[in-house]
């Protein structure tokens, strides 16, 4: 997936709340192993209701069964911040 369609993704899952957009999001995450940015795109798409199946959810249980507590607190406040942070750009605009 080209960068471009990755920020296009970004804008639409985030901006738009596009639930389809966030699941595309963590299959891409999913796909190249990322463990802390698909946690991230995880929590987006529970957030936005989105269709997650049964794959989704134990790749992310792997993720978060190797993390640190505290880094677990870590990433799910970034998670957080990401969504704050794109409603209040939304909300501006």
């Amino acid at each position: 997936m080209s960068r471009e369609h990755t920020s296009e993704l970004l804008k639409r899952a985030y901006a738009a709340g596009d639930a389809h957009a966030a699941v595309a999001l963590l299959d891409q995450s999913i796909a190249l192993g990322h463990r802390r940015i698909a946690l991230i795109r995880y929590l987006q798409a529970q957030h936005l209701d989105a269709p997650l199946d049964a794959r989704h959810h134990e790749y992310v249980r792997e993720v978060a069964a190797r993390m640190s507590p505290a880094t677990l607190a870590r990433v799910v406040g970034e998670a957080r911040a990401r969504a704050g942070r794109y409603a209040r750009h939304e909300y501006r605009d």
